[in-house]
């Protein structure tokens, strides 16, 4: 949480001032950014990988869900702040020099969205606990096709996204 929150208020303005660490949801914090940043992809780099993704799933709360350290009663605001964290966290992906995960965020980042526009919010956690098992242990080819059917809204995506998931992040949290 500390890291997460100082990244937060280094951005300074807007974004800083919305910063409430005030625990609440400290206790679900992490888990799927944590358990994905200890896949051998992120080996080295724990904790960077740890923070982007807290970056990103801290703005996928702001569009979809209750924010755990942001907090506004802005709703265009919320948008705005969730877009400038999802850019955060890919720019720090792509200062790693992982484009191969840049590319696996920006699908899960569409997904999550055509998800919530259909009203599934289990669809939606499904593309995130696969979309972190592709960053942190690699993309297969049946996570491709998985994603191609979450796309074209087939019937089934759910549980192949959840066959794809390593142990270790299917039970995660996302939201």
């Amino acid at each position: 949480m500390k890291a997460l929150v100082e990244a937060l208020r280094a951005q300074g303005g807007i974004l800083a001032e919305s910063v409430h660490a005030d625990g609440n949801g400290h206790a679900r914090r992490g888990d799927l950014a944590q358990r994905a940043a200890r896949g051998p992809r992120a080996t080295g780099h724990e904790a960077d990988y740890e923070l982007l993704l807290e970056l990103i799933i801290e703005g996928s709360r702001l569009h979809y869900g209750v924010p755990q350290f942001v907090r506004t009663d802005d709703a265009d605001l919320a948008l705005l702040l969730g877009d400038q964290l999802y850019a955060l966290g890919l720019a720090r992906l792509a200062a790693l020099g992982d484009l191969e995960a840049v590319a696996e965020l920006a699908d899960v980042i569409s997904l999550v969205a055509q998800a919530h526009a259909a009203a599934d919010s289990d669809l939606a956690d499904a593309i995130w606990r696969a979309g972190a098992s592709a960053i942190g242990w690699g993309a297969s080819e049946a996570y491709s096709t998985a994603k191609a059917g979450a796309r074209a809204q087939r019937a089934g995506t759910h549980e192949a996204l959840v066959a794809v998931t390593v142990p270790a992040l299917r039970d995660a949290r996302p939201a």
